[in-house]
């Protein structure tokens, strides 16, 4: 019945939007992403009813409050236990976790971790803005080398984290990347998410106004885009800039970039895009790919199938009922001659 309902009165953006005032800084990457997953949920045939919107703290966590759907706005970091509960409680729903790079990759990182590695069946969207800005503005994992915050003020000494190569290392077995000017491109990356049967890892780069202006204007800036993005499609060779007349090649066992001239992809050996490599190798190469040397991947790179923890917890739970010869009776349980000494 659900789906009929959908039928014959599709859901829109306005179906999602909440008469909450969104409260963001003006200009603040948020926006964007925000108005992408408003665009893109009723797209996805799911009964507005099915929805859940998981949040820990930062910036990025406001979302349960701007999505018509239910939510929790949880605390520091452990909005991966929440949204992993909410999908084993009921497999029906679908679940978006919204995190940021320090609720995700600091306090949260070992929720984080534990999430992917158990192959949960929900989205996870990382904002990496590469900075706390609801905290106003102090280095977090993802800030580069000598980056001058208020709590690194001579430069920060911290190696960064690299979000995709956590989620690779969880083995999570989707991992995409999109930016927050590109709404096209995020609403592709999301319906890409809720298709795959798995836990789902998308970090967006995300600009923060305030304390870390531009920061990935090197990577997507209008005057760079080209010659520093490879957007990746499935099937299809690995080339960039202005009409794609650069490509990535195998050298050895390195990727090297190459000018391409008036030859085809094929004629210089450019590599294909093949997302469903089993192993590690060729993602951890794609994630290894980053500016100034090579352009930066954006879009899915890795999709591979695995048994996902939230059906595996359904077929155990089945199995027991099945071995009891029906569901137990819980009052039976309790009124029944059976006694612990605790």
């Amino acid at each position: 019945m659900a789906t009929e309902t959908i039928e014959e009165n599709p859901l829109t953006k306005k179906d999602f939007v909440t008469p909450n005032d969104v409260r963001w800084c003006p200009g603040c990457g948020d926006y964007a992403i925000l108005n992408s997953l408003q665009r893109t949920l009723p797209e996805l045939g799911i009964p507005k009813e099915n929805y859940v919107v998981v949040s820990g703290i930062g910036c990025s966590s406001r979302f349960p409050y701007y999505m018509n759907t239910y939510g929790f706005h949880t605390i520091h970091g452990r909005a991966p236990t929440v949204a992993a509960g909410v999908k084993v409680a009921n497999p029906d729903l679908s679940v978006w976790m919204i995190t940021g790079d320090g609720d995700g990759l600091s306090i949260g990182g070992n929720h984080l971790m534990h999430a992917l590695r158990r192959n949960i069946n929900i989205n996870i969207l990382l904002f990496n803005n590469r900075v706390y800005g609801l905290t106003k503005g102090q280095y977090s994992p993802t800030s580069p080398v000598g980056t001058r915050t208020k709590t690194t003020p001579t430069g920060s000494i911290d190696n960064p984290l690299n979000p995709i190569l956590f989620a690779l290392g969880a083995e999570a077995t989707f991992i995409a990347r999109t930016i927050d000017t590109n709404p096209k491109h995020m609403i592709e990356t999301f319906k890409a998410a809720q298709a795959h049967n798995g836990v789902s890892f998308v970090e967006i780069f995300q600009n923060c106004v305030i304390f870390n202006n531009k920061t990935w204007d090197p990577v997507y800036g209008r005057q760079s885009r080209d010659d520093n993005m490879l957007f990746l499609k499935e099937g299809e060779p690995m080339v960039f800039g202005k009409e794609e007349k650069k490509g990535i090649v195998w050298n050895g066992s390195q990727p090297e970039v190459i000018p391409l001239g008036d030859a085809t992809p094929e004629e210089k050996g450019v590599m294909i895009h093949t997302p469903d490599r089993p192993g590690s190798l060729y993602t951890a190469m794609l994630a290894e790919m980053t500016h100034p040397e090579f352009p930066t991947p954006v879009g899915t790179l890795r999709q591979v199938e695995k048994p996902t923890y939230d059906a595996q917890i359904q077929d155990q739970v089945q199995e027991a009922i099945d071995s009891q010869d029906g569901k137990p009776d819980l009052q039976g349980l309790v009124n029944g001659a059976n006694t612990w000494i605790i």
